[in-house]
């Protein structure tokens, strides 16, 4: 309480981190709630499909983990930790997101953060919440003495009433009481010291030299408050507040004794009075006329005049104020009372009356009535004027009245004179007496080194009741006042002042407490006194009047510390241990005003802070630091300001802790993932590595050998791989699983679902811990290979079950591939090769076995192929293309890390692909071939579908070759070229043999008309039977029916053909050959017949086919000079020659067929 009331070294720290607030287990629930709302689209917050999958992976990955729970339960867990997290988790995903104009991803986070906010807040009024976090909010900020009682009444268990007690009986509302107790304490030590020092009474420390060392120490100490008390403004008293104090860092050490010697001198003491001369009003103004101006004027004497404003003198009131301030202990305050003179000569205004007073600042503060004093003359003899003087004590001033004093050196003759007690310093008080308008003082009496007591009445003494004395060696000074009460009040006053060890106790109270049953305490006894014979009922007077000196200080601050760490650990604050400020405030006070060695403080808090933390409490390492900083340069004699005494008990505890601590550290590295869950508490598991470096170390010096520390961090990691695995398979559940019967299925899905955990294991170590183990990143990768051993043993034993020729297992190298392949320091790492000779056998004996599979369904496909058009080709052949880029892609999705093994994959598929093309392309030439044989050869020939499939199966192989056959690097595209000129070959047979059947066709038609030629009896009989028949009848013209089939033939060839084949370039090559040929048979059949004639129907038909069938394949996109080539000229000018020759012979015959090109006869003939 004394630490509260006035402290003189310590002040509240303003540079403390700011704690955030903590979540209780309800709060997470809440949380988790909320979230759960969201995602089940049960609130108002709008979000896209990317926002509300980042918060469903945080509420599965980050809320659910028993990790997170387990922070909570340890108090480590804040609201800002949770956000925190949030905020790393979507910085990734908002990176990967793509690139949207005019909208930053700056822009994007900052809308998720606010979205996620108002997840967080739920319904709640920010305002409202704001109120209610208020209260608890203060424990952060600066405190008020108030606050600070309170706080530590909580931490004690001390009842409102027991606070109440002893602080009114301890009087910590006066500053100057508190003042006056720490110089008597720190009297007090010194005495201890010099005890100490004579009955040679000391600790037990490490060596003996340091027994000298400690009285200085104390001594030393000592001084140091001294001077910190000596720099408090005396000024302050009253007003002291808590955040204003600077501590002092005056380095020199003041000799008391010296100081004493230091007389005052008169100047030494300078008061400083506040007046304030109110006048009210004035009676028994009879004689002056009604409207006559009365005022007032007023003065202390040697100071400035004021004036009053004017009134009637009918209502002479005026309430004004005046305002001075001397340096006269007793000055003369005069009011005087004027009328306006009316002469016309008159020069100065007119006295009525005057009144001289003459304040004390014991003097009453109301306004009363005084008389005034008034010349002869005045006819209004009994004039009284109402007012107050109120004169303001200043801060240095103590007490101050009237007393009778006589003394050796000083106050020589028994007299009354007025006295003022002034404290000059903080150590230096003086007895002052005053006469009246004199700022300095008659004489004074400095206090150094005097005793005040009471005395009984002296006597030869005439004048004073109550008598007391102030004694030093060989002077004393006889002190009486007027009443009982004022000599209590003086011989307080002076108490204080002295600084000494003895309390005097007054007369009547050492009746009362001689008497039986007196309950009822003297009416002049002091108030404090009252509340010390209430405390004294209540048990508590032993508090009071015990001897601060005496007690074990170092037990008592321990006890207050580890109370005051309970109640921070309960507060609603994530404090990690830390102290609030007024906490830190109070216990420096303690410290330093009883003390209480550092060293002792420290290890104590050590302590306790490592029993809260193996007990599962967050503690941060940084505190644990700077403690076990301090405690071990205190014990190994290296602290920045010099060696100081070490106990064998400290060193003792110092080795005890440190080991505890070094366990703890281990333990928490260990245990890294779940003592400092997704990295947080910030900077946590970096600062604890750090310790543990510094705990490692033999002394405050010389740094501890990298090695050393490194294999201390190894084993912990080592460990660390077992605890994470354990718990995981926990988890995953795989435990439960053995010693059942379980098939190998289930089996293998349970090592994928584990083989997921153990990735996201990896992946958070190195988002949420790497940076911490930067400096041993090796160690993590040592730490991530031991991991994924562990793994590979249940994975080894999950494989080995499945039965041969299974590949359900690849997903799961697979997986794992693509995370190890992806990661700088496990790709082609130890687990990694493992897997590689794990699945290389397993890989070629798949392709081996998909080699075999592709080769049967092609021997199977084609023997039963009905080649009806699939997509691109036939059934057969899509199913053959599918099958070989499906597992091209499969082994290429493997993404085999060995790039050896990896090359030799992709060119055993290339090559195998290239084979089962070739096998694919040969299959259908045959195919190709044998359907043509079994086609008609007459124009009733239809080009079949079956026909157009097998070319499209030739592009689509063609297609195919190109991504399925070329290597990309290397082998200059051997498969793919070798295959590319297969098809060529295979497509120019196919089309080869497709004109064949053409031209097969057209040489039957040929054949028909062969049979009317020139000479033939066939030719001659067929004319005369025409000619005679059609006197009668209408006869059909012989020959169009030959020439219209052929046409219609050649007509749907080319539009099934142009239809159905996908590949234009096929189809030109076909009909230009197709042309070509068709052109070259007529010719030599016309060449045949040169020296003959043509019959009129051979001529009409071949005129009608040549015509048709060079405009339909000049409509198909047949070039001119294939069209025009010299077969067809010469089959043109034979044709036209015979033409007319026939229109000369037959006149007529012809009936409108020509050569030439004719409109007409186009529209004619479509």
């Amino acid at each position: 309480m004394r630490c509260i009331a006035y402290p003189f070294n310590a002040k509240q720290p303003t540079d403390m981190a700011r704690r955030q607030q903590k979540i209780s287990k309800q709060q997470l629930q809440t949380v988790k709630d909320r979230f759960q709302a969201f995602l089940n689209g049960e609130t108002q917050i709008v979000a896209d499909e990317a926002f509300m999958n980042a918060v469903q992976s945080y509420y599965e990955v980050f809320l659910k983990s028993d990790r997170v729970a387990r922070m909570v339960q340890s108090g480590g867990c804040s609201a800002n930790d949770s956000r925190e997290v949030f905020k790393k988790h979507i910085e990734k995903r908002v990176r990967s997101l793509p690139e949207i104009d005019g909208l930053s991803k700056e822009t994007v986070l900052s809308s998720w953060m606010a979205k996620f906010d108002a997840i967080y807040r739920g319904e709640e009024d920010p305002r409202k919440q704001q109120a209610r976090m208020t209260a608890s909010a203060a424990s952060e900020l600066i405190l008020s003495k108030e606050q600070l009682y309170e706080m530590f009444q909580n931490i004690l268990g001390i009842k409102k009433f027991e606070h109440q007690l002893l602080y009114n009986a301890c009087q910590l509302d006066n500053p100057d009481e508190q003042a006056a107790q720490i110089r008597r304490e720190l009297d007090g030590r010194l005495q201890m010291a010099d005890q100490i020092a004579r009955e040679r009474k000391f600790p037990k420390f490490v060596s003996k030299e340091m027994e000298n060392m400690y009285i200085e120490e104390l001594k030393s100490s000592v001084n140091l408050l001294m001077a910190n008390l000596e720099s408090m403004p005396v000024s302050k008293g009253g007003e002291f507040k808590l955040q204003k104090l600077k501590r002092s860092h005056n380095a020199s050490i003041i000799d008391m004794g010296e100081e004493s010697e230091n007389q005052l001198s008169k100047s030494d003491v300078v008061l400083s009075f506040s007046l304030e001369v109110v006048i009210m009003e004035v009676q028994g103004l009879k004689s002056l006329a009604p409207n006559r101006i009365v005022y007032c004027t007023m003065e202390v004497e040697g100071g400035e005049k004021l004036q009053t404003d004017q009134a009637e003198a009918s209502k002479p009131t005026w309430g004004t104020q005046g305002d001075f301030s001397t340096t006269h202990a007793l000055p003369a305050v005069k009011v005087k009372l004027f009328t306006e003179s009316t002469g016309v000569l008159a020069l100065e205004d007119k006295e009525l009356g005057r009144v001289i007073l003459h304040p004390t600042p014991n003097s009453p503060k109301q306004s009363e009535w005084h008389k005034m004093t008034v010349s002869k003359n005045c006819p209004d003899q009994d004039l009284k004027i109402k007012l107050a003087v109120r004169m303001d004590k200043p801060q240095n001033m103590k007490h101050s009245g009237y007393l009778w004093a006589i003394g050796k050196n000083v106050w020589k003759r028994w007299k009354k004179r007025f006295f003022v007690l002034v404290q000059v310093s903080q150590y230096t008080f003086a007895m002052c007496s005053y006469r009246e308008k004199k700022a300095e003082p008659q004489e004074l009496l400095q206090l150094d080194g005097y005793t005040v007591d009471y005395t009984d009445p002296q006597p030869g003494l005439e004048g004073g009741r109550a008598f007391f004395n102030a004694v030093k060696e060989g002077d004393t000074v006889i002190f009486a006042s007027d009443d009982e009460q004022d000599r209590i009040l003086w011989v307080q006053a002076m108490y204080r002042a002295t600084g000494q060890s003895h309390k005097p106790v007054p007369p009547t109270q050492v009746q009362k407490l001689n008497a039986k049953g007196g309950n009822v305490p003297q009416l002049d006894a002091p108030i404090s006194q009252f509340y010390a014979d209430r405390a004294q009922k209540h048990g508590m007077d032993e508090f009071i009047s015990s001897n601060p000196c005496n007690f074990d200080h170092a037990s008592l601050f321990e006890m207050v510390q580890r109370l005051t760490l309970d109640h921070r650990l309960n507060d609603s604050y994530s404090c990690l241990g830390w102290f609030s400020p007024g906490q830190v405030f109070v216990l420096d006070e303690y410290c330093a005003r009883n003390g209480v060695r550092g060293c002792h403080r420290h290890l104590c808090y050590l302590r306790d802070l490592l029993e809260r933390a193996e007990n599962g409490a967050m503690i941060d390492p940084t505190l644990l630091h700077y403690s076990f900083a301090f405690c071990a340069s205190h014990v190994h004699g290296n602290r920045p300001d010099g060696i100081g005494t070490v106990t064998v008990e400290e060193k003792e505890r110092f080795e005890e802790i440190k080991e505890r601590l070094r366990v703890l550290l281990e333990n928490q590295i260990t245990h890294f993932r779940y003592c400092f869950p997704f990295g947080r508490p910030e900077g946590a598991l970096k600062a604890t590595l750090s310790l543990l470096e510094r705990v490692l170390m033999k002394d405050i010096v010389t740094p501890v050998p990298q090695e050393e520390v490194k294999t201390v961090i190894r084993k912990c990691l080592e460990q660390a791989a077992l605890v994470n695995y354990s718990r995981l398979s926990e988890y995953a559940k795989i435990e439960e699983n053995v010693g059942r019967l379980i098939t190998p299925a289930k089996k293998l899905e349970d090592t994928i679902r584990l083989a997921e955990l153990v990735i996201e294991v990896l992946q958070q170590n190195e988002e949420h811990h790497a940076e911490a183990f930067a400096w041993w990143s090796d160690l993590m990768v040592e730490h991530a290979e031991t991991f994924l051993s562990l793994f590979a043993v249940d994975m080894d034993a999950a494989l080995e079950v499945q039965p041969p020729d299974t590949w359900d297992s690849f997903p799961l190298f697979q997986l794992l591939n693509d995370f190890l392949r992806t990661d700088y320091n496990l790709c082609n790492g130890k687990f990694h090769k493992h897997l590689q000779d794990l699945f290389a056998p397993l890989v070629v004996r798949y392709v081996d076995l998909m080699e075999s599979s592709i080769a049967q369904s092609i021997h199977r496909g084609f023997e039963r192929e009905s080649w009806e058009p699939v997509n691109n080709g036939s059934g057969t052949s899509e199913d053959l293309f599918w099958k070989l880029d499906a597992l091209q892609t499969f082994i290429r999705d493997l993404h085999w890390p060995e790039e050896e093994f990896g090359k030799h994959l992709e060119q055993r598929l290339k090559l195998m692909a290239s084979d089962m093309i070739e096998s694919c392309v040969k299959r259908t030439r045959i195919a190709f071939e044998v359907k043509l044989q079994k086609t008609s050869r007459s124009t009733d020939f239809r080009v079949p579908q079956s026909i157009c499939t097998m070319f499209n199966v030739m592009v689509d192989a063609k297609a195919q070759s190109t991504k399925l056959c070329s290597m990309e690097m290397g082998q200059e595209h051997q498969y793919h070229s070798k295959i590319d000129e297969l098809i060529e070959e295979t497509v120019k047979e196919m089309i080869t043999l497709l004109v064949a059947k053409f031209v097969t066709i057209l040489e039957g038609v040929l054949a028909k008309l062969s049979r009317y030629d020139e000479g033939t009896l066939f030719s001659s009989f067929l004319s005369f039977t025409v000619k005679a028949a059609s006197k009668y009848v209408d006869v059909p013209k012989p020959g169009m029916d030959v020439a219209d089939a052929y046409v219609t033939f050649v007509r749907h060839s080319q539009d099934v053909l142009r239809d159905k084949v996908n590949e234009e370039m096929y189809i030109e090559r076909l009909f230009d050959q197709w042309y070509s040929s068709s052109m070259n048979v007529i010719c030599t059949w016309l060449t045949d017949r040169m020296d003959l004639q043509l019959h009129i129907y051979q001529l009409k038909t071949l005129i009608r086919m040549v015509k048709k069938t060079y405009r339909d394949f000049r409509l198909q996109g047949v070039l001119d000079s294939t069209l025009n080539s010299k077969t067809y000229e010469t089959i043109r000018n034979r044709l036209t020659v015979e033409e007319a020759t026939a229109s000369v012979s037959e006149g007529g015959g012809l009936q409108g067929i020509s050569m030439k090109d004719s409109d007409e006869e186009d529209e004619e003939d479509d």
